[in-house]
């Protein structure tokens, strides 16, 4: 339909009629002017020449009335007015607060978030301060973890500061990333290397077997070395204990010294071996060590030959200790020989029988002091034989020797040394020689022995021979006769006595079962047996003839042989 279309139009049209300059703004769209125009649109001209009349009079109406209206209300509208002046300075005000407080919302905003994550924060701290206020007792134990450990091993019970420090490294593992539980393991740590310290210190001094076992359990528990490294550390710290030990021993007295040194080195000794087999039972059974123990080459730090050669080093100390004491000179050989057998046959219950290894030492002391003694014995023949006279000395015992059983033979000295002083000096030095190497005569000395005083004679013969070049000239009948009968008593009664006592010292019976010889075969060899014709060699032109040797000592003028071992005896 075109109907409202045309009205459109219409109402267009009228409007140019009426407003010709164009629509006021304040009209456009006013809903009472469509109206108006359509109320327009129905009156007849009659009306509409009276609309101009009837609205004039209508606005001066209505002027009128809102003229009274004002006059009548004029208060109310001075209020109205004030009010809605008041009012539109107040929002302008809220208006600018407004663009103020926009402006600071998004600091406030800031502000808040921040407010919000402090509260948390806040929040937090005060449940685990609520937290750590529940569990105070828990949190004391644990923090005084390192002083309840130090005061476990100041008092000895390492059995429960062990329990401590595992408790400690456990608690790191899962809490390590707290720096107070950081702090804490790090204070256990360095307490645990005190009570490994403080246990191989422990070692260094003088344990029983049962606490030498609760020692070495700990350091096992901690494994803090391996099984070698654990052997080795209780070797050393054991070693240190007895060098400590032998250290104290005064040595102002070598034989003090010496027996102070075997007791301890033989009681403790045995006992650090009992110590070490009963910790570490798999090495039983494996110290083969022979009667005569041979150096170690190459002992690799393992099992038993660590062990053995701990032991080795041990016995050698031992051995180079008797050495120096018995050079230094002791009183007594045989009772310290006693005591280092006992030390030797002990130790053979361990399979560490060192006895084979002494022998050797005291044979060479007992040999040099034997030598000693003669080489004394011949200065002092020398000097008496250089102040001694033959005038008016008068056989006062008889020269005639009497052949008995030579089993029945008495090892007095002949009477006949008495008329001679210097071959009766000569013999009680040989005599004392003897008699203190018969209280510890070893077998393998028996030739050597016989050598030294073989030499020692034969000196002796020269020395005679000497003072009869030196005082032959002046030599009256009686001096020259005199002088025979020295040269008689040197040769028919000395040297076959000192043959005696060669054979009381070291009798042939007991050489020939160590041997494994006969009696013939032992004086074939010349073993113990005095060369007596060399003895006499420089003397035989001034001796009467007669023979010289009883004739069960017949004299070899073969040379002794050497080279045949002759084991020492004990």
């Amino acid at each position: 339909m075109d109907f409202p279309d045309k009205m459109d139009m219409e109402n267009e049209r009228v409007l140019k009629l009426i407003f010709p300059d164009g629509v006021p703004d304040n009209l456009r769209g006013n809903p009472e002017l469509d109206n108006y125009l359509a109320k327009l649109g129905t009156c007849k001209v009659e009306q509409l020449k009276k609309e101009q009349t009837r609205l004039a009079e209508e606005a001066r109406t209505i002027l009128e009335q809102t003229q009274d209206l004002a006059i009548s209300n004029y208060r109310t509208f001075i209020t109205t007015a004030e009010n809605s002046r008041s009012i539109f300075s107040e929002f302008l005000r809220s208006e600018q607060q407004l663009d103020t407080l926009v402006s600071k919302l998004p600091d406030l905003s800031v502000q808040c978030d921040r407010f919000l994550q402090d509260s948390a924060e806040l929040n937090e701290q005060r449940r685990l301060n609520s937290i750590t206020l529940q569990k105070n007792a828990q949190l004391l134990e644990v923090l005084e973890l390192p002083q309840l450990m130090e005061r476990c091993i100041r008092e000895g019970r390492y059995e429960e500061a062990l329990e401590l420090a595992a408790y400690a490294t456990r608690l790191g593992q899962h809490q390590g990333h707290i720096p107070v539980v950081k702090s804490i393991v790090r204070s256990v740590e360095a307490l645990w290397h005190t009570m490994l310290v403080q246990l191989v210190a422990q070692l260094r001094t003088d344990l029983q077997l049962p606490k030498c076992l609760q020692i070495v359990g700990y350091l096992r528990r901690m494994q803090a070395f391996g099984d070698n490294e654990l052997r080795l550390k209780f070797l050393q710290a054991r070693d240190a204990w007895l060098t400590s030990c032998l250290e104290a021993i005064p040595t102002g007295d070598a034989q003090q010294h010496l027996s102070k040194t075997i007791e301890i080195t033989r009681i403790n000794l045995f006992n650090i071996i009992t110590q070490y087999r009963a910790i570490f039972p798999e090495e039983e059974g494996t110290l083969k060590t022979q009667s005569s123990l041979r150096p170690l080459q190459g002992v690799s730090c393992n099992g038993d030959r660590l062990f053995q050669a701990w032991l080795h080093n041990k016995i050698n100390d031992f051995l180079q200790t008797l050495e120096r004491d018995l050079q230094l000179g002791v009183g007594s050989v045989e009772t310290v020989l006693g005591q280092c057998m006992y030390f030797g046959l002990s130790f053979s219950r361990v399979g560490a029988d060192f006895r084979a290894l002494m022998a050797p030492i005291f044979v060479g002391v007992i040999r040099r002091r034997f030598e000693s003694s003669v080489e004394q014995v011949d200065e002092q023949f020398e000097r008496e034989l250089e102040k001694y006279t033959l005038i008016n000395k008068v056989a006062l015992h008889s020269h005639a020797r009497k052949h008995v059983d030579p089993e029945q033979e008495s090892y007095a000295p002949p009477e006949t040394l008495l008329d001679f002083y210097p071959l009766a000096a000569l013999c009680n030095g040989y005599l004392s020689a003897l008699n203190e190497l018969g209280l510890c005569a070893p077998l393998a000395l028996a030739t050597d022995v016989t050598r030294c005083l073989q030499h020692s004679l034969q000196q002796a013969a020269q020395r005679v021979l000497a003072f009869y070049r030196q005082e032959q000239q002046a030599f009256a009948g009686s001096e020259r006769e005199a002088f025979v009968r020295l040269c008689s008593c040197l040769a028919y009664d000395l040297v076959p006595y000192i043959q005696r006592c060669i054979h009381g010292v070291f009798p042939p019976q007991s050489l020939t079962v160590h041997l494994g010889i006969s009696l013939l075969q032992l004086e074939q060899q010349q073993l113990t047996y005095l060369q007596q014709t060399r003895i006499l060699e420089p003397l035989k032109h001034l001796l009467p003839t007669k023979a010289l040797v009883q004739p069960q000592e017949k004299v070899m003028e073969a040379q002794p042989s050497v080279g045949v071992p002759v084991p020492a005896e004990g």
